[in-house]
């Protein structure tokens, strides 16, 4: 089974989620691909997608919306999982799923949603992006939990693996 793993990332955190999406999905036995949005011209070959994304002001990156928009069609018909990567602090806030993840379950009938922690590095970070950190007090550091994030990609292989998906 062929799954692409496809990811939305404006300073690498997210892609490296994306990563460790695609390591454990390999190490189950599945072929996955692991791509930026930006390098997905087509679905065609792919049995199911993995997508994620970073968040921002509550929201999915623009070209993360732009992919489901021009991809939609192809995504409702095929398995599919949705990621977010974003809270940071201890405990990781806020804890809301971004503003559209809602609609796009619906829309495109994703088996899941999960929103993971995020990282936050000032040395990644221009110079409107350190004082709106500073404005909000965002705490600085790695939030991702690496351990539910191979948990839930092992659960993701699995589901793919079970005679109903291969059907």
């Amino acid at each position: 089974m062929n799954v692409l793993v496809v990811v939305a990332s404006r300073h690498g955190a997210s892609l490296q989620i994306g990563e460790v999406v695609a390591t454990t999905l390999r190490a189950r036995g599945l072929h996955a691909d692991m791509r930026r949005v930006e390098e997905v011209t087509s679905l065609d070959g792919y049995d199911a997608v993995v997508l994620g994304s970073s968040v921002y002001a509550g929201h999915w990156l623009r070209r993360a919306r732009v992919f489901v928009d021009a991809f939609e069609a192809e995504l409702s018909r095929r398995p599919l999982w949705l990621f977010s990567s974003g809270p940071i602090g201890d405990p990781p806030k806020p804890l809301e799923n971004p503003a559209e993840i809602a609609t796009f379950v619906k829309r495109l009938g994703s088996r899941s949603h999960r929103l993971f922690g995020g990282r936050i590095e000032g040395d990644q970070l221009g110079l409107a992006e350190k004082a709106l950190v500073a404005l909000v007090r965002a705490p600085y550091g790695d939030y991702r939990p690496w351990s539910e994030i191979s948990v839930w990609a092992e659960a993701i292989a699995l589901e793919l693996q079970a005679p109903a998906a291969r059907a």
